[in-house]
């Protein structure tokens, strides 16, 4: 926690701050070590400061790590509470809210809003996070064994669903809370899987499905994330050629990830070879993002970003192809950039037939 303080200090002088305002879950967890409604203040020097309401205090002061605690009444208090401490200091905030940084901005004139300083400190993992991921990896690939024990013919979306979520709670492995879908996970047969990020339906998986399987789930805060396709029964000539076009396309991304690559040379090693294909109107997305307190971080693995990779960051690769109405196939894996980089899912068998 101390090394973590130290960073986010660093990189929030880098923007001529002194001060440090968590008001985001995950910044006050990596932060603090507390996830929860609360605000976190890191002040020069590595003083850790959290402000909760009464509800709150008995778990701040259980699990956060070496912090002063204020309490106030919830909402404005909290606000009231933070102003009194950082009137005269140069501070960076994560918080969004226009209202909030209006009343702010009244009595702390130097304050900027910026998610800059966390983000460039949680993009590098340490080892603890590392451990944490590959456990939760490790959950997930006894999840698509899972997969492949209970899918079958006749079998709803959904009830595939509650079996996965069923053991990934049992697990404590839990639902990342992901604003922009209202499912847990993907699970997308059929034509289903022609949407990258199909909601979870009553569809019967039939003979000759293609069956998109993506388990995207928390596991003490940190986020693990893959894909794999299966197929029922006998599939179709051109969805087989389809799996193996996306196979291979990820098997040169994973093969081009290694410190000071650039996210666009690894997306490119994925897309190129689906162009060559011919296919590449139908790979609508792009090659991965970054993991860790959030489903998506930085860096961004896109022909749009020229950010250099480096060690142990925490990465996706996910080439996939969508033809519409029809079937989607995607394959993705989390790892750690390394000289080798580590892929954390070992759940890697061939097209699966269930």
């Amino acid at each position: 926690m101390k090394e973590r303080r130290k960073n986010l200090l660093k990189f929030a002088q880098k923007i001529d701050c002194d001060t440090l305002i968590a008001f985001e879950p995950e910044n006050l967890f990596y932060m603090t070590g507390f996830w929860g409604e609360a605000i976190g203040m890191l002040e020069k020097g590595g003083k850790t400061t959290i402000i909760a309401p009464e509800l709150e205090v008995g778990r701040v002061k259980e699990e956060s790590e070496d912090c002063d605690v204020i309490t106030a009444e919830r909402g404005m208090g909290l606000i009231s509470s933070l102003t009194n401490k950082i009137k005269k200091k140069s501070v960076c905030t994560d918080c969004q809210n226009y209202s909030v940084m209006t009343s702010l901005k009244k009595t702390v004139p130097k304050i900027i809003s910026s998610t800059e300083p966390f983000y460039d400190s949680r993009i590098i993992k340490d080892e603890s996070e590392i451990n944490i991921l590959k456990k939760a990896s490790k959950i997930i690939d006894e999840m698509y064994e899972l997969c492949n024990k209970k899918m079958k013919v006749g079998q709803k979306e959904s009830e595939l669903q509650t079996i996965l979520m069923s053991y990934a709670m049992g697990q404590k492995m839990f639902d990342t809370g992901y604003k922009s879908t209202l499912n847990p996970l993907i699970i997308a047969g059929g034509s289903n899987g022609a949407l990258p990020h199909a909601q979870v339906t009553d569809r019967k998986f039939k003979k000759g499905d293609l069956v998109v399987v993506d388990l995207t789930l928390r596991y003490k805060g940190y986020v693990s994330d893959a894909t794999r396709t299966f197929a029922i029964g006998k599939i179709s000539p051109k969805e087989k050629q389809v799996y193996e076009i996306v196979k291979e396309s990820q098997k040169l991304g994973l093969e081009s990830v290694k410190p000071n690559v650039t996210c666009k040379d690894v997306d490119s090693a994925c897309r190129k070879y689906i162009e060559e294909q011919r296919y590449g109107k139908y790979f609508i997305h792009s090659t991965g993002h970054g993991i860790g307190l959030e489903v998506h971080e930085l860096p961004t693995i896109s022909y749009r970003s020229d950010t250099k990779l480096k060690k142990n960051m925490a990465i996706t690769v996910e080439p996939g192809i969508y033809i519409p109405n029809k079937f989607g196939v995607r394959i993705e894996d989390s790892l750690i950039v390394k000289d080798k980089p580590i892929i954390l899912h070992k759940f890697t068998k061939d097209l699966i037939t269930i």
